[in-house]
């Protein structure tokens, strides 16, 4: 289970969690210019934008769960199991592999208005990286600093919805998350005034009953109200330092601690990562479950023009400031 958002101050940020019970050994990776990107319908491109996102490395293949461009167009993948249903190879079709849908957007595109033009002919395929890696079941949201939108594969085609809050969690459907937003129409950051009855002096007794009713759980559609609620209502300064903090707050509104979702066999469900990248300036921040300290890759202090992976390890352990 994941949650992604999309945050404006001077700057666009674009990030998400990854939630699972274990790590595939996810690494900040930067796919230079030059990289040959070869895709299975037999498509090879060897120059293109670079990319910066958090991936898993196999047999030199970038498998992103989350990029974004120079050029400032954002994706990330999050499961949708159930839901999710990919087709065969179509003639006439760009038939792109589930594994490949990020790179094979962000190497041709620099805006969501030019992704959703590819989209209009796109047939995402279950082809399975490999026996080892099958297919993910995926929905993704798609955002640049002027819009986003989310992109399903179900059964019966594709289907591409505007996204005006810049937010997406799990199932359900992205339209039924949308419509679930009506039922706390009420929510506010304010302090409530006395609807209830005219013949009854009722007050608010404490600060933030205004939110009286936003979800707490960890369900997918109380991830997606919940994150909507506090990004809709986010301020920070605009400010590098307080755009990423305040990003990385929003984000741990939905934070999965070890032991609260239990999936069985001794595992539990946690926030694996938690990223924030500033799309203008191509600067990939994260933190881990057992590192609270922000760490930072700049895709723009690599050379670019290069024709191979670059890549970080992310630091696992706490660091922590002693100061005495």
């Amino acid at each position: 289970m994941c949650t992604a958002a999309t945050y404006k101050t001077k700057d666009f940020y674009f990030g998400r969690t990854l939630d699972y019970e274990f790590s595939y050994g996810d690494e900040v990776t930067v796919t230079p210019r030059n990289f040959p990107l070869r895709f299975r319908n037999g498509e090879v491109i060897d120059n293109h934008y670079g990319i910066i996102g958090m991936a898993y490395i196999a047999q030199n293949h970038p498998l992103y769960y989350d990029a974004v461009n120079e050029a400032g167009l954002c994706i990330a993948g999050l499961n949708f199991v159930g839901n999710a249903c990919y087709g065969k190879p179509i003639q006439g079709k760009d038939n792109v592999a589930q594994f490949e849908f990020i790179p094979w957007l962000l190497c041709k595109c620099a805006t969501v208005k030019e992704a959703r033009l590819l989209l209009d002919n796109i047939n995402i395929t279950d082809t399975p990286f490999s026996d080892a890696l099958p297919v993910a079941q995926l929905h993704w949201i798609i955002a640049d600093k002027s819009q986003a939108i989310t992109v399903e594969s179900v059964k019966d085609g594709i289907h591409v919805y505007p996204n005006p809050v810049g937010v997406l969690t799990n199932n359900p459907p992205f339209e039924f998350q949308m419509m679930a937003l009506n039922n706390y129409m009420h929510l506010s950051s304010k302090s409530p005034e006395n609807s209830f009855s005219a013949d009854l002096s009722l007050t608010a007794y404490s600060r933030g009953m205004g939110g009286l009713g936003l979800p707490g759980d960890l369900s997918s559609q109380s991830r997606f109200v919940r994150t909507s609620f506090v990004k809709m209502n986010s301020v920070s300064g605009s400010g590098e330092a307080e755009s990423v903090s305040q990003f990385f707050h929003i984000l741990g509104s939905v934070d999965q601690q070890r032991g609260c979702c239990d999936v069985g066999g001794g595992k539990y469900e946690i926030t694996i990562y938690t990223s924030c990248c500033n799309a203008d300036k191509g600067i990939y921040y994260y933190t881990c479950y057992d590192n609270h300290q922000i760490n930072a890759v700049n895709m723009q202090s690599e050379n670019l023009d290069g024709s191979e992976l670059i890549r970080y390890p992310l630091i696992q352990n706490e660091q922590i400031n002693y100061m005495n």
